[in-house]
Parts: C-alpha cells; structure tokens; sequence
C-alpha cells in the first residue's frame, strides 16, 4: 500500500514531508480552497524534491488547457479531478500524455456503477466522503460501502483518515485493501499545515508491511 500526502501548501512543511519519502503529493489548484497551493509554490520547489515522490495536481471542474499548462509548469506526474469531470474530458488528458486519478464523492445513495464508465481513460480512482468541500471535509465514509465496488481500478481511499482509524479493527478488514492512502486533514496542524511527525509514523509503520 502507497502513501498520498494531499492539501500541501508550506514550502519549508513541503521540504520536510517529502523527505519522510511518500509515494504521492498532492497540490490543490483550486482556488476556493482552504488549502489553495497556487500562490505558495513554484516550479523549481516541486522540481527540488525527490524523483521518487510523484507530484500530484489536485483540480476541480477546470479546462483541459488549464490543467495542461500547470502540469507543463510544475512537472506534474498526474493530475487528480475532484470535481464532474466527464469521461470524454479524463480520456481527452489520457491521450495528452496526462495520467488521471478520478475522484468520486461517496455517500449513501453514490453508485459504484458510475465509476465503469471511467474505466478506460483513468489511471486510479479515489474514493473521498461526500460533503460540503470538494475534498478535505475530515470526515469518514461507510467504508462498508466499497463492497459495491464493480471496478477492479487501483484506488485511492481518502476522508478523514488518521492515525486512529487506520490502526482500527474496521481498516484492517477492508477487502481489497486500497492501492494507496489519500492523507489529509487528520494529519494537519492547520489547513496547509501537516504534522510531520505523525506523517512519519504512519510512513514508517507502512512501509514496514510492504
């Protein structure tokens, strides 16, 4: 299972989480949100940190020119769509070279059927908690739910995970596990603000049963 360290925005916290060696960051391009990354970052601070530390652009409901230039710009590895992006958009990025985690808000009434038609054009999906905030809401879903899941698509789960619930009896029932943990809020001091310490703690205790 792989680490996804999302809502990073501080350079010196940037510097001091990529170095505790995550699979995956993620830098939100979406300005109404609480952990907006545009106006703190730049290019060469994205292209300082290791090769082995895949940088992820998080997008809501952007153009398919947009999302080109700040890949272009930042050296992105892959692009994650947290908003309605269709599947003629995710395929239309494919064939740009992009490589695209879909993400999908699951609550109660979501449909797992709808993620199939996403199949072909996506490299990952993501399984985030319905809320008010596209992403980042801190709150958990039914995990019971994912046993609706058609795809057999690698995916990301994501919200509200913390160190207490990923230790838990009901995360460690999951069947199939997750491709990678989507790590947010419950690992931040403040929007933009994670908690190293605890960041590596659950590196660490990952790594070690891989």
């Amino acid at each position: 299972m792989k680490v996804k360290v999302c809502g990073m925005r501080e350079p010196e916290n940037i510097r001091k989480v990529a170095a505790l060696g995550p699979d995956f960051m993620g830098f939100i391009f979406y300005e109404k949100s609480k952990r907006f990354a545009g106006n703190s970052i730049t290019p060469e601070l994205l292209a300082s940190l290791s090769p082995s530390v895949q940088k992820v652009g998080v997008f809501v409901n952007e153009t398919s020119e947009f999302i080109g230039q700040k890949v272009r710009a930042f050296g992105l590895d892959l692009v994650q769509l947290h908003g309605t992006e269709s599947p003629r958009q995710c395929q239309e990025l494919k064939d740009a070279g992009i490589k695209v985690i879909k993400a999908f808000s699951v609550g109660d009434s979501f449909s797992f059927q709808s993620t199939l038609l996403y199949e072909r054009s996506c490299e990952y999906f993501l399984f985030d908690t319905k809320g008010k905030s596209y992403g980042g809401n801190g709150v958990v879903f039914d995990w019971e739910l994912l046993k609706g899941n058609l795809s057999d698509k690698p995916f990301f789960l994501s919200g509200g995970l913390n160190l207490g619930n990923l230790a838990g009896e009901e995360f460690e029932a999951l069947r199939p596990k997750p491709f990678a943990l989507d790590v947010n809020s419950g690992f931040e001091q403040e929007p933009g603000l994670k908690k190293v310490e605890e960041l590596e703690r659950l590196i660490e205790g990952i790594k070690g049963k891989r």
